[in-house]
């Protein structure tokens, strides 16, 4: 049997990165208003949820469908344009069935839900910080959290590239074009226009902040929670915004 040479690079290395993943959450077992939904979702939006990663809830449904059923259930959902990935939280009728599917299961996997309707409310206005926050009452958002290192970077994040900055901030001085994604475990700090993927608090820091110059975005998280625009709120869209956890809610308000 030939040896390996000791000299040779080894052939792969593997690494727990961050993505962007969506968390498609079912209020009622209704396979074709599934199907008819996401692709309502993918036609208004198609460079936000074209081939975007997903992982299915089941944790609202009444009782977790038979493996059978989420084969098709996943089957609508890659016909629709997206990548279906696994299941979320980690039950143990949820463990059972991933295991029955050869899916992983995200049992950590968080979002957070705005409510249908849900009107945007005055918030206080301490020291000229915050005008208006949409979707939530809110108070003064926590200060942010002081990180060692912060990672700097003053080209433009052009379509389908993404920045990580690993333990620490993330400041950007140009443009994050639509199909980029940047990602923080700390702050993101735009200043320039933030029309693609902003996902700050990437390894759960709740107290991680988003600031932008020019609010277009497509998606915000922080700490796994997130909001996705299809269409923006007419007094945030093109303004400088910031965007914070407060609980369990995403919330934002315009800078200044």
């Amino acid at each position: 049997m030939a040896e390996t040479p000791q000299n040779l690079e080894s052939a792969a290395e593997l690494k727990f990165g961050q993505v962007g993943i969506a968390n498609l959450r079912l209020k009622r077992l209704d396979p074709e208003a599934m199907s008819i939904e996401l692709a309502a979702k993918l036609a208004s939006s198609p460079q936000l949820f074209s081939r975007t990663p997903v992982v299915l809830d089941l944790s609202h449904l009444p009782a977790i469908p038979a493996a059978t059923e989420v084969r098709d259930l996943l089957a609508r959902i890659r016909a629709a344009g997206m990548l279906p990935v696994g299941l979320s939280y980690g039950t143990t009728e949820n463990e059972t069935l991933a295991l029955e599917l050869e899916l992983p299961l995200f049992a950590k996997f968080r979002a957070a839900f705005e409510r249908a309707g849900e009107p945007a409310v005055q918030a206080p206005a301490p020291a000229g910080s915050v005008d208006t926050v949409v979707g939530a009452a809110s108070t003064t958002p926590p200060p942010p959290s002081r990180r060692v290192g912060t990672l700097h970077q003053d080209k433009p994040v052009r379509s389908g590239q993404q920045v990580y900055a690993r333990g620490g901030d993330l400041v950007l001085g140009k443009l994050v074009a639509n199909g980029a994604e940047v990602i923080a475990d700390g702050s993101i700090h735009v200043y320039g226009a933030l029309r693609g993927r902003a996902l700050a608090g990437a390894q759960g820091d709740q107290n991680a902040r988003i600031y932008c110059q020019e609010f277009h975005a497509e998606l915000v998280s922080i700490a796994g929670h997130y909001r996705v625009f299809e269409d923006l709120p007419e007094d945030l869209r093109g303004k400088p915004v910031q965007a914070w956890l407060e609980g369990e809610k995403l919330l934002l308000a315009r800078l200044g």
